[in-house]
């Protein structure tokens, strides 16, 4: 069964690289209108130059963490696109270091970038979503949110954070026809992973199941499932892509 978004618009925020650019493009090729939002203007018109086809594809400069800019930057999207009913929550980084050492400002940083920012946006777009009954809000989240990792307080916290508000927003918006799920990514093959000297690679590799690293390609398959009719029934649920990871 092909995947038809055709007529719909849809925001990802974090959309210049890595998984987000991914979803991008996979949610472009099904049909839908994509604007794609970052804190780098120029990187996120790249992407948007490259798509090509029967949608149409748009840049927009927010920081998530900033909720006046994401006001300003939901207002232009729904002006040159039409109101969102797909946002894909994917903005997010890491300052890590172990707990004695970690500074309150690397802590704020990676919260209000990771978890303020997913609140933001949903807090926006889902005054049209409930208008009009129907939503679609996937936030990806990671395994690191659901089994921790040392040297990642931070990062855990704010995506563990992320799992419950997921849930809570979920419930919230249910009777409006708003769906509101999560992606856990595993070990996933990006510019971090491919900066990793080969010993430690192999030492990822050997954890999973599946016996590789994914690619965005695998999280973006998930995320356009859950932005599709094909998951009507499904809502407060997090789908961990980690090749057998953690099970």
């Amino acid at each position: 069964m092909t995947i038809d978004l055709g007529g719909k618009v849809a925001l990802v925020t974090g959309g210049s690289r890595g998984i987000g650019k991914a979803v991008a493009e996979r949610l472009y090729g099904a049909g839908a209108h994509v604007a794609i939002l970052g804190r780098d203007q120029g990187r996120a018109q790249e992407v948007a130059t490259t798509l090509r086809g029967k949608g149409r594809s748009i840049a927009v400069r927010a920081d998530v963490a900033v909720a006046r800019e994401v006001e300003e930057a939901v207002a232009l999207v729904e002006q040159e696109l039409g109101p969102v009913d797909i946002l894909v929550n994917n903005a997010g980084f890491t300052k890590d270091g172990v707990l004695v050492r970690m500074s309150e400002e690397d802590w704020d940083a990676v919260l209000d970038t990771n978890l303020k920012g997913a609140f933001n946006t949903m807090r926006v777009v889902t005054r049209t979503m409930m208008k009009r009954r129907w939503g679609r809000i996937i936030n990806i989240t990671s395994i690191v949110g659901l089994a921790g990792n040392r040297g990642q307080a931070n990062y855990a916290a704010s995506k563990a954070g992320l799992v419950g508000l997921t849930k809570a927003v979920a419930k919230e918006l249910a009777s409006r026809n708003v769906l509101v799920n999560a992606v856990a990514p595993g070990f996933i093959d990006t510019d971090l992973t491919r900066d990793l000297p080969e010993q430690a690679r192999t030492a990822l590799t050997d954890q999973i199941a599946l016996g590789r690293l994914g690619t965005p390609g695998d999280v973006a398959g998930a995320v356009l499932f859950l932005a599709s009719d094909l998951a009507d029934y499904i809502t407060g649920q997090v789908v961990v892509v980690d090749g057998g990871l953690v099970m």
